[in-house]
């Protein structure tokens, strides 16, 4: 191993070392962590610059101020109030309804989106209950990566792979990995319940007063709630049809965000652009250029290629493998950059003799997208929870994430294993 890529893994592990202790902000740490891989020669600027995913800053951005005009119609407190009244105003019911609505959510826009629309509705409706949001949205979090898991569109790993893979399509997706995810969803909020059940109680005078609202007065513009709705619309199908667009999915969120304010005119425009979370597109930048280092150094490339050697070609033991590599390396290193350089690893193997690859296709979107529950950092949406969080006055803790998550995301690949050995190589 070159001495650049020993420090580059240096220089990784130090900056995740101080994420994990939250001693200082972890866009500062992430930030100085991309930095170093630039000063020390590990990375040019210019690679830098190249390995930064600009699709999923694009998407990020595009829904931030698509969701803050949006919130204006007041229809987020609308969805809160109705569903807690669907809810009979009972704290365990809520959690496992906005659970399940993240998930179906998730399958069906991609799990940033999803969350951005979800937790505002979640902060109200802990309001109304006097309750801590923090169960709600970490059960928000795992729901939005399981239920992104399920189709093509739901999770950027998914996005990556299909877009590799023409025969993946949409209802490939939808076909093989929808099953399994069910079957997580309905153990996880079996589990998250248990977790929190002692957590989850809440006055009856506060749920009968919650009974007692009209969600139907909490719509404080009609004409940009049209408007808004109308952008949402046509933005979800733009991403259901990418493909066929032959547009990446931040163009579509950015042409639906500078849509909207076309429409709505100019005065929402310097608004949006403030609520933007620049602090978490920030720490995304650090990541991208942080992991940048190992990839330029072969660090990521040499792991696969060992682990994979491992296996001595076998299809079931290199899908497990696959599959359980992914989660634990997504739920530390972001699975963007991870996924991307699986991709060719795959495919070199079906040169090598592999015939049937669709297997190591779905352990890796498994192993990928559902390991970005095991930390606070594996994935977009946690991140940005968890800086929505912040701004409300509630801080998710990495160790405490981690402890709730950590094991849920373990269950869930357990259960994958499972299904990939039962349904491709038994059935």
């Amino acid at each position: 191993m070159t001495n650049q890529a020993l420090f580059a893994i240096g220089i990784f592990l130090v900056t995740y070392a101080f994420i994990i202790s939250e001693k200082l902000h972890r866009t500062i740490v992430a930030m100085c962590g991309g930095i170093l891989m630039v000063l020390f020669g590990i990375v040019s600027q210019e690679q830098a610059i190249h390995h930064i995913d600009f699709n999923t800053l694009g998407l990020l951005i595009g829904m931030m101020i698509l969701v803050t005009v949006t919130a204006k119609t007041g229809v987020f407190k609308y969805v809160a109030i109705r569903a807690a009244k669907l809810a009979k105003g009972k704290p365990v019911r809520i959690l496992v309804y906005l659970s399940i609505i993240t998930a179906v959510a998730s399958a069906f826009l991609d799990n940033v989106t999803t969350v951005l629309l979800i937790v505002p509705v979640t902060f109200s409706i802990a309001r109304q209950l006097e309750l801590n949001p923090i169960p709600f949205l970490i059960s928000e979090i795992i729901a939005s990566n399981a239920g992104g898991t399920a189709t093509l569109i739901g999770d950027p790993p998914n996005i990556m792979i299909g877009s590799s893979v023409p025969e993946l399509d949409f209802m490939a997706f939808l076909v093989n990995l929808s099953p399994v995810i069910v079957i997580i969803m309905a153990l996880t909020i079996l589990c998250l319940v248990f977790i929190y059940r002692k957590q989850l109680h809440t006055s009856p005078e506060l749920s009968a007063r919650i009974m007692q609202l009209n969600e139907r007065d909490e719509i404080t513009d009609s004409v940009l709630l049209k408007k808004s709705l109308t952008v949402m619309a046509l933005t979800i199908v733009g991403f259901m049809l990418h493909g066929a667009l032959h547009l990446e999915s931040a163009t579509i969120a950015l042409t639906g965000a500078f849509l909207l304010l076309l429409i709505t005119g100019e005065h929402y425009l310097e608004e949006a652009i403030s609520k933007v979370e620049w602090n978490t597109i920030f720490f995304f930048i650090g990541l991208f250029v942080l992991v940048s280092g190992l990839v330029e150094t072969g660090v990521i490339a040499k792991l696969a290629s060992q682990a994979i050697q491992l296996t001595g070609g076998d299809s079931l033991k290199t899908s497990l493998l696959i599959l359980w590599m992914s989660a634990i390396a997504s739920a530390f290193v972001d699975n963007i950059p991870f996924v991307a350089t699986m991709i060719p690893m795959i495919k070199e193997m079906g040169a090598l003799g592999i015939t049937n690859l669709e297997p190591l296709w779905w352990s890796l979107a498994l192993g990928a997208c559902l390991g970005g529950n095991g930390t606070l950092i594996g994935a977009s949406a946690n991140v940005i929870v968890a800086g929505l969080a912040a701004k409300e006055g509630h801080h998710i803790g990495f160790v405490s994430f981690m402890k709730v998550a950590f094991p849920l995301m373990i269950m869930s690949i357990v259960v994958s294993h499972l299904y990939v050995y039962l349904r491709y190589f038994i059935w």
